[in-house]
């Protein structure tokens, strides 16, 4: 058996928005923004590196704009990824060491909330 979580639906109050600080803040693709049918608009966007993507619209779901929190950006280097995302003008919380996992977190304009997180893969001491 093969389940693959590939697309995430994310909440929010004003798609072009949205859509505008995924791609230009964060530098998400866009994959599509479509209108299926009248009052159903459906954006994906994403990450780059991804093999997962998020979806953001109209006529989807009955989520509060906000209310996703905790979806999870994996980095090699949170350091060189934080900087380039700041320069871009997202605000990005000081990295907080979680006893070899590195987070920081960020918000998009509605609220939710995402963590950046790099695992430090460091051999193990000998003694």
């Amino acid at each position: 058996m093969e389940l693959r979580l590939e697309v995430v639906q994310v909440p929010v109050s004003d798609v072009d928005r949205a859509k505008k600080f995924y791609t230009e803040l964060l530098g998400f693709e866009l994959d599509h923004d479509v209108e299926h049918i009248p009052g159903m608009r459906v954006v994906q966007l994403t990450p780059p590196g991804s093999a997962a993507s998020i979806v953001i619209g109209t006529g989807m779901h009955s989520m509060a704009p906000g209310s996703l929190e905790g979806l999870q950006l994996v980095v090699t280097d949170m350091a060189e990824i934080r900087a380039a995302l700041i320069s871009r003008g997202a605000e990005i919380s000081e990295p907080q060491d979680m006893g070899g996992f590195l987070f920081a977190t960020f918000k998009d304009p509605d609220g939710n909330r995402w963590v950046i997180q790099e695992i430090r893969r460091t051999p193990p001491a000998t003694t």
